[in-house]
């Protein structure tokens, strides 16, 4: 095992679903998923030291677990148990993105943690193999792994580079709600079999088409239980969003807009309000 370093630091990024849409109900209790993800410069901030033996992780004044109920815990595990290695590791995750907010930073923690141990560690795996491992800790641990925009299928870990895709800007809010995705998938009533329904990839080109093609099934449910989300979204709108999205299961709701500038107006301008929490990003 190469140990030339013994510290290593990077940024984990967020992501948005542009369009989500769920195709039908699996034997194991989850749902088929046709999902178009986009990571996002939001970041949070990780560092990485190697020990001799054990796992520690650190989430200074975030309030998450720093045991094995932590994914990024739950990774560093799951690639030495995978690499049979004894050697050991401790992480300080350093908290930026919003929790259990639709924006994947749990999943972009484990994903980090994967990639750059496998390198850091000298481990020599795949980066198909590091999402075989990923799939085992959670659905959107594959994508951030996949480092590119991609349409994702089944529960998250079929995926399939977008092409084309432009630069976009975002707008994000957020309400300081944590929306379990367990609940909101529990509400949710399609009237879908298990046979499911078939779905074609849609070819977006340009952000008025991206914009104008957005789409969450599990919207009109976290709307219903959180009717402020609804409101987030006219704000945006009313901004100058060319669209505005629930992402994920939320409680993040996001808008596009034409460019930098207009993006940054918006924000500017909602900040001023100061009733939730506004960040602006692009597209990675």
């Amino acid at each position: 095992m190469s140990r030339k370093k013994s510290k290593t630091k990077l940024y984990s990024p967020a992501k948005v679903n542009l369009f989500l849409e769920v195709l039908g109900k699996r034997d194991d209790g989850y749902h088929d998923l046709a999902t178009l993800m986009q990571r996002i410069s939001l970041f949070d901030e990780m560092e990485f030291s190697l020990r001799e033996e054990g796992i520690v992780v650190k989430c200074p004044g975030s309030g998450l677990p720093e045991d094995e109920r932590n994914i990024a815990y739950r990774a560093v595990r799951a690639l030495l148990g995978r690499a049979g290695c004894r050697g050991g590791v401790e992480i300080t995750i350093r908290k930026r993105i919003p929790m259990a907010a639709g924006l994947g930073g749990g999943s972009s923690n484990a994903a980090s943690t994967l990639v750059v141990l496998n390198d850091f560690m000298g481990l020599a795996f795949s980066r198909d193999e590091l999402i075989e491992i990923g799939a085992t800790i959670g659905a959107d641990v594959p994508f951030f792994i996949f480092e590119k925009t991609a349409w994702a299928f089944g529960i998250g870990d079929r995926l399939q580079e977008a092409d084309n895709i432009p630069v976009l800007w975002f707008v994000l809010l957020n309400p300081g709600i944590e929306i379990s995705t367990k609940t909101v998938y529990q509400c949710l009533d399609l009237g879908l079999t298990k046979e499911g329904i078939e779905f074609s990839i849609h070819n977006f080109r340009t952000a008025e088409e991206i914009a104008g093609g957005l789409r969450n099934d599990l919207e009109n449910v976290a709307f219903r239980l959180f009717p402020v989300l609804a409101d987030l979204k006219r704000v945006l709108l009313d901004h100058g969003a060319l669209g505005s999205l629930m992402s994920g299961s939320g409680s993040t709701v996001f808008g596009i807009f034409e460019g930098e500038k207009e993006a940054l107006k918006a924000a500017e301008s909602l900040s001023r309000i100061g009733m939730w929490s506004v960040y602006t990003a692009h597209s990675l």
